[in-house]
């Protein structure tokens, strides 16, 4: 059987000749391989960048939270430069003893209006509202359920119970925290929005969790609050440098 019988058993085509053969020499490209030579390049060039960064910050992040070992001493430095404060790791999930305590961070700020006029709001809870945006939804935001969370968490663990920053990383969490919550009174606070933040204070409002209904432990339910001084708000923030 020739070539020519074999084209006149094939299936007709659209216009009434024998159908080509899909995936032949003349299909159409799709996906990358339809992009010109350049753009292959350019497109083979990023996917190779992501994965080599995706592949540092795995390495990062594995060697903070591993045990001592030589490379950790030698490179120490750079590790936490990487990680902290953004990618700071957390194991209290698997703690023995777990977190029995509900901790809001509140604010309040110095507002200079256009007038020159300087107010001050009332205590705003940062906290409550994270608390309203995440409750009930499917997809919870990652920034509502930890940013603020892990930052009071980080400035504690750099200061001591009078405030005062223990180690090099004190005065990176102080700024870590205060542009967040500059951020948060632009972006919620009708108030903060209409002048220019001038100074922020903030406290934590710590209560503990009622025991269970079975349990004989009793526990207080007065709130204990920790309040820190004012923080100057630097030029770059207080002109919207954070909004």
């Amino acid at each position: 059987m020739d070539a020519h019988d074999e084209d006149s058993k094939a299936p007709p085509g659209p216009e009434g000749g024998p159908r080509r053969p899909t995936g032949g020499p003349d299909a159409p490209r799709t996906g990358v391989a339809a992009l010109s030579p350049r753009y292959q390049v350019g497109a083979a060039l990023a996917l190779a960048v992501v994965a080599v960064a995706a592949c540092v910050h795995l390495g990062m992040v594995f060697l903070h939270v591993a045990p001592a070992n030589t490379v950790t001493k030698q490179h120490g430095r750079a590790i936490e430069e990487w990680i902290y404060p953004e990618f700071e790791q957390n194991w209290k999930l698997f703690a023995p003893n777990p977190l029995q305590q509900n901790i809001a961070v509140q604010v309040r700020a110095d507002i200079r209006a256009a007038d020159g006029t300087v107010t001050t709001t009332g205590w705003n809870d940062l906290s409550a509202r994270d608390g309203e945006a995440i409750d009930g939804s499917l997809l919870p935001s990652h920034t509502r359920q930890n940013e603020l969370r892990r930052a009071w968490d980080f400035f504690v663990a750099t200061h001591g119970t009078d405030n005062r920053p223990v180690g090099l990383r004190g005065a990176l969490s102080e700024q870590y925290l205060r542009r967040i919550v500059v951020m948060r009174l632009y972006a919620e606070d009708g108030a903060s929005r209409e002048g220019v933040i001038q100074r922020v204070q903030l406290r934590s409002r710590t209560t503990n969790v009622p025991p269970p209904a079975w349990s004989r432990e009793q526990v207080s339910d007065k709130p204990v609050y920790r309040l820190l001084p004012w923080w100057t708000v630097t030029p770059d923030e207080a002109a919207g440098g954070v909004r």
